[in-house]
């Protein structure tokens, strides 16, 4: 057998850029073909800046789109980030000269993956990102080889590291969300700027990323509804687990009569389910298969080492000649998911109001559910200190969200109700 050396450029020397290069230098043999690996060159924003691992003794490139273009490299390794700039012309660079691509990026494939899918496969080469979804645990390889056999009717789960961290600690510490936020921010979980993270962009992308794989549709980025956690607050998190909930960010793409959807939304997980029990900054992810049925795979979605191992599985695939469609279709065929009307989904519910302690209360607003068509499940009236008014907390049972919305809105409007009322959906899986 005749053994290559792959000439690796990588572009973005952040926490998983140096893990790759910390675990490439002690394991230049990993692949299992035994083809070696070796560092060619590599790019990055500041070459002074201090690093964990030693990059004097590698070439430099002052432009990452040169390197992706240059004759000492064979494969792009893109550990940028963003959409667009920088990142996404050197993948368009390495991918037009006929370069595998291997890349962490999922803002990147989830907003333009159909594109860079067609011109991977005009330059019949490979287009990889295992680390772009739940780092470390193999989410992507699941959809993309192994359920290949099968129909995928749903994926949903936490795939958000940063979002999971914070409710976890507001759950079980009873702190703020504002001061969980700056403790992530000082462990490195958390960026200065949280929006990505905490308004659900992050994980929309990786939910995008998983509804294209699960039913061969082009990702669309635009079509899929989110909302994140900053309205997420204690006094939820503590009546939630009165009745028995966690809340958990929950990402989910579903198969449905009339299309594809994929949203984003803190949601209440039952106790005993295996997402309530998924604490810190770990994902996981249940698909659903026709023939094989309900899969659960959990693990860490981020930090170097996971990420780093699943850029190195990546790398292994394009040096043992794995070639798949990108998005289990031929780019040509692919089409994208468009937006469903929210209206039409249906959920059940918890719903939180703020109310004066006076007679009738309750009696009003089980009259303006049963006028709206909305059947209560469960209900919890418990005073708590400093809440701004007594709390009455239900769940519903399965109802229109266009239903559930009219009944917020008319029971905003009692006279009794103090603040806004809070809707919170009950995951569904």
């Amino acid at each position: 057998m005749v053994r290559r050396t792959w000439r690796l450029g990588v572009a973005g020397l952040g926490t998983v850029g140096a893990g790759l290069l910390d675990f490439l230098a002690g394991n230049p043999d990993f692949a299992p073909a035994g083809d070696r690996a070796e560092i060619a060159g590599v790019s990055a924003r500041s070459r002074s800046r201090p690093r964990p691992v030693d990059i004097s003794h590698l070439r430099w490139f002052d432009d990452p789109v040169a390197m992706a273009t240059s004759d000492d490299v064979d494969v792009l390794v893109e550990l940028i980030g963003g959409s667009d700039g920088t990142a996404k012309a050197a993948v368009e660079a390495a991918l037009r000269a006929k370069k595998p691509v291997v890349t962490a990026n999922k803002a990147l494939i989830a907003e333009h993956g159909r594109e860079l899918a067609a011109i991977a496969e005009a330059s019949e080469v490979p287009l990889l990102f295992e680390a772009a979804v739940m780092g470390g645990t193999p989410a992507v390889k699941m959809l993309r080889e192994a359920m290949v056999g099968d129909e995928v009717s749903a994926v949903a789960g936490i795939l958000n590291g940063t979002c999971n961290f914070i409710l976890s600690e507001m759950d079980a510490t009873g702190r703020p969300f504002a001061e969980v936020l700056a403790e992530a921010q000082r462990r490195g979980y958390a960026e200065a700027d949280p929006t990505m993270d905490v308004g659900g962009f992050d994980a929309g992308h990786k939910a995008t990323i998983l509804a294209a794989l699960a039913f061969g549709c082009a990702p669309c980025f635009e079509a899929a509804e989110i909302e994140g956690v900053q309205a997420v607050d204690q006094l939820d998190i503590r009546l939630a687990r009165e009745l028995g909930y966690r809340i958990k960010l929950v990402a989910a793409a579903l198969r449905e009569a009339d299309g594809i959807s994929v949203r984003v939304y803190p949601a209440l997980a039952r106790l005993d389910h295996p997402l309530a029990q998924t604490s810190g900054a770990l994902n996981a992810l249940f698909i659903q298969g026709k023939r094989i049925g309900r899969i659960f795979i959990q693990g860490p979605g981020a930090g170097a080492g996971p990420t780093a191992a699943a850029v190195a599985a990546d790398i292994s695939d394009v040096m043992t000649g794995q070639h798949r469609p990108v998005f289990q279709k031929p780019a040509g065929e692919l089409k994208p998911f468009t937006r469903i009307d929210a209206s039409r989904h249906a959920s059940r519910a918890y719903i939180r109001l703020l109310v004066r302690d006076q007679p009738g209360v309750i009696a009003a607003v089980s009259e303006t559910l049963a006028e709206c068509g909305v059947s209560i499940d469960s209900f919890l009236q418990k005073p708590v200190e400093d809440a701004g008014g007594v709390p009455i907390v239900l769940t519903t049972h399965l109802a229109p969200e266009s239903v559930l919305r009219d009944a917020m809105d008319r029971m905003a409007r009692l006279d009794a109700v103090v603040a806004e009322p809070r809707m919170l959906r009950i995951a569904p899986i």
